[in-house]
Parts: C-alpha cells; structure tokens; sequence
C-alpha cells in the first residue's frame, strides 16, 4: 500500500529533506584531492547530529557506517574508509536522515579536481535523468513514467541503467512501497497521486549494465569497472505537479 501523507506529515519529511540537503552541500564543498572518506563520514555525523536527526543507514540491516561513499566504479553502498580521493575520481555521496520519525533521502556524484570530459558527461546526463524523471511525478502520471522517462534519456546517451537496485517510497520508513524502477514502459503500476512521497534514483553506467557485490557484501560496483554516476531527491507529489523536499 502507498501511503498518501497528510500536510503535517509533509512537513516533518521537508525538515528532514533540509537536514539532508544541508549534509550534501556541506560534503561537496569538503570535497578535495587528498581528503579521505572516512572524513566525510565525520563530518556527516557532526551536521546531521548538530539538526537533532539521526543517520537513516547506520545499523539498517547490518550497515555500519552513517552515509554510502562510491567512487568511480563503485555504484551504491560503498563505506566510508581510509581511502583518500585522488585528483580525477568521481564520489557519489548517499545520505538519508530520520528526524522526528519521518525520513528523507538524497544522494548526488561530485568531481574530485579534473576529471575526464568522457565521465563529467556521465555525470551530467545522470543528473539530467533525475531532472525528467522528477517531471513526470505528478498527480495522474504513473510510477513507470518516471522509469520511462529516466531509461530513454541514459539510453539515448549511449549508458545504462542499473536494474539491480530502484528508487522508492519514504516516509516514515526509509524504504516504503512503490518500488521506482530506472527502466521500463510508460503508463505502467500505480497511479500517482497528491501525498505520495518518492525518493527517485538513477544509478547510471558508463559501460553495461551488469554489475558486482564486492566481498564486504554492500559495495555494488560495475562488472566493467567502467564509471557510475548516482542522483537522488525526495518528492512530494502535490496538486498539480511535485516538490523536491531535499533541494
């Protein structure tokens, strides 16, 4: 069942999309040559903390750090470690937050000093991807015309989407129904409707599509070892159209 949030519950998953969207801008402004992840992750902690929230990943079925750092080939899920950005990495940044019971959602892929035009292209068509499917979230709209809208964009651009892992509802769970695929044919599943809450995330390979769990058993990385991008917002469907809860 989708729940439809009523304007109360709306507005404690805004103050939760500001918390997160405080946390990503203050990660990509720390983000530099020589900076190591683990870093980050402090620095998470310390902001989100700081906003009274807690971190929606740390201890989720067994996850042990507070946010998800991917770099290069590494798609979702990757810790935070030792590990130091070098000039020309890509990092995808994952936060979610929980405050007072109701949770947000967001990721974005940051350039690390000069980075190859082949990958900033990567990662400017992904965000782009986010932004079409964003637009067809709206009341009477289906969910595949987000996956639609999403995959013809990548497609076009000569990438692929990952399948393995999807977008989803939020709210008072960090993962809620529906299920949001970056792939599919339009007009498809449920209706949209004022009050839903979506977390809408393409994942994007340079290469194919395939992909690998790592040994840790969360880090997903691209069975090419080619570059993936990722972008997340969190939505509210509202009247007419939607708003982005983590801008």
């Amino acid at each position: 069942m989708i729940k439809i949030r009523n304007s109360q519950e709306v507005e404690k998953i805004k103050r939760a999309g500001k918390i997160v969207a405080i946390v990503l801008k203050s990660l990509k402004n720390a983000i530099r040559p020589g900076i190591r992840t683990k870093q980050l992750e402090d620095l998470a902690v310390d902001i989100i903390s700081k906003h009274g929230a807690i971190s929606a990943f740390k201890d989720y079925e067994g996850y042990s750090a507070h946010i998800c750092t991917s770099v290069n080939e590494e798609i979702v899920h990757a810790k935070p470690s030792e590990r130091s950005l070098i000039d020309g990495d890509i990092i995808s940044i994952d936060v979610g937050v929980n405050y007072d019971g109701f949770f947000a959602d967001a990721a974005t892929t940051v350039l690390v000093g000069r980075v190859d035009p082949k990958v900033i292209r990567l990662v400017r068509v992904t965000e782009k991807a986010l932004s079409l499917g964003i637009s067809k979230a709206r009341p009477g709209n289906f969910v595949s015309d987000i996956s639609h809208a999403i995959e013809s964009f990548v497609a076009v651009n000569g990438y692929s989407v990952v399948r393995e892992f999807v977008g989803h509802g939020i709210g008072e769970k960090l993962h809620e129904e529906p299920q949001i695929p970056n792939f599919g044919q339009p007009h498809l599943g449920p209706e949209l409707k004022e009050g839903m809450v979506l977390a809408i995330e393409p994942m994007v390979n340079m290469g194919v599509a395939s992909i690998e769990i790592l040994a840790d058993g969360w880090t997903a990385v691209t069975k090419d070892k080619m570059p993936s991008a990722h972008f997340e917002h969190t939505i509210v469907i509202s009247k007419h159209s939607n708003f982005i809860a983590t801008k």
